[in-house]
């Protein structure tokens, strides 16, 4: 496949992360607001960083064909960046949710809705990931790749939550769900730090 036509699939792929996302973040937050579930709320912000990043690449990728050589490559190196800031901004507030919950020992309740959520995104969020980095790669896109992995860290989000809610369920343990969240923040700032710093000691 040609680069003109990878770059295309890669516009498609951001149009429907943005899409998606948006309505995985809506339905995940009036969820949670009926059901008084802060894991549920917090799921819902992650869903619109999500859109944040994929609208990054939809500015990136939008009007391909009409810049230079040179423009392109400082756009590229403006969309690594600005997603390595969407990774700290969520980090951070996963961070914030997470340590909140485990010292008021809030547990995450129970709802339908919230479990068909999670179990939709753990079935969408692996192939988009898949399709964005292997096309990613196939253009040279470091910005495409890090966009990539914050898909990935979505999906993340939602086996943290399902297990969070499936274990409160179960067995009772009110901790599961913000001990896992801090350690996908651990990915998060990894990934922040390899698109912010990383990339620019390799120039």
């Amino acid at each position: 496949m040609d680069k003109a036509r990878l770059q295309a699939r890669a516009l498609l792929l951001s149009y429907i992360t943005v899409a998606y996302n948006t309505v995985e973040g809506l339905v995940s937050i009036a969820a949670g607001i009926l059901a008084g579930s802060a894991a549920l709320l917090g799921f819902g912000v992650d869903s619109f960083f999500e859109s944040l990043s994929g609208a990054v690449m939809v500015w990136r990728f939008k009007g391909k064909n009409a810049i230079s050589e040179e423009a392109e490559e400082r756009t590229e190196k403006l969309a690594v960046r600005l997603v390595g800031y969407t990774f700290v901004v969520l980090g951070a507030y996963v961070l914030y949710e997470s340590v909140s919950k485990l010292a008021t020992r809030e547990a995450p309740e129970r709802s339908l809705f919230g479990v068909g959520i999670a179990i939709a995104s753990i079935i969408v969020m692996p192939a988009l990931y898949l399709l964005k980095l292997k096309t990613g790669e196939a253009i040279a896109s470091q910005s495409l790749v890090a966009d990539s992995k914050e898909t990935l860290a979505c999906c993340l989000m939602s086996v943290t939550l399902l297990v969070g809610l499936g274990l409160n369920y179960l067995l009772g343990w009110w901790w599961a769900d913000p001990l896992a969240g801090l350690v996908i923040v651990g990915y998060l700032f990894t990934e922040a730090h390899e698109a912010l710093v990383g990339k620019r000691q390799d120039e």
